[in-house]
């Protein structure tokens, strides 16, 4: 566990920002925090920038999805922000905030970013903030009902997942290879394999492994 965590907080309203820090900075973690805020996406990605040039990282990022652009750097939303974060401070915990319910949006968000916590704002208060926030601490992945259920809801549609889906996944699961699932459910190979290609393909991509699939279909409840 880190002795101090820098804290990078991004959100277009000064109050929902500092109640994220209060909540942070009340909670009994054990550790230290210092935090930089930023109300608008070019605040933020010049902080990101001096911190990335001067060799300080952030190991947290709390990020509003629905911030107005910063077009001269041609950072549209909160997305662009965290993407940069990933690339600058690989190891930053990143925690997506949104009052969206939009199941595309929040598809595009969570294929781009796969944050740490993906929170919906209506999901979260005072009382259960600070104990899902040290959990990602933690490394727990967390998301939260609302964007679980709309996810959910788009993955099914895409997919038309079925029992044989979530035969596949469990499977798997137990350490049973690709090329040895037909033995276990009634589909050709073939058929397998391009289930999970489009499992992989409406989650993650298709390079991310079997360990990743698995790992996301848990969180999401999927299995």
């Amino acid at each position: 566990m880190f002795e101090t965590l820098s804290i990078l907080v991004v959100d277009d309203h000064p109050m929902t920002t500092d109640a994220y820090i209060n909540l942070i900075s009340s909670a009994s973690l054990g550790i230290g925090f210092t935090f930089q805020k930023a109300a608008d996406l070019k605040t933020a990605f010049k902080s990101i920038e001096q911190n990335f040039k001067s060799g300080s990282t952030f190991d947290v990022a709390l990020i509003d999805i629905s911030l107005p652009p910063y077009e001269e750097e041609k950072i549209l939303s909160g997305t662009d922000l965290a993407k940069i974060i990933r690339k600058r401070f690989p190891d930053c915990k990143i925690i997506m905030l949104t009052m969206h319910t939009e199941s595309l949006i929040l598809n595009r968000v969570y294929k781009t970013i796969h944050p740490e916590g993906f929170i919906s704002k209506n999901d979260i208060d005072f009382a259960t903030f600070p104990s899902l926030f040290g959990n990602i601490l933690k490394g727990e992945i967390f998301i939260s009902k609302t964007i679980k259920d709309s996810l959910n809801a788009l993955l099914k549609e895409n997919v038309k997942w079925d029992e044989y889906d979530t035969q596949i996944i469990i499977l798997l699961d137990k350490g049973i290879k690709t090329k040895e699932l037909p033995s276990f459910i009634d589909l050709s190979l073939s058929s397998i394999e391009k289930r999970k290609a489009n499992i992989k393909r409406n989650l993650l991509d298709q390079k991310a492994s079997d360990d990743e699939l698995i790992s996301v279909c848990k969180v999401l409840k999927l299995i």
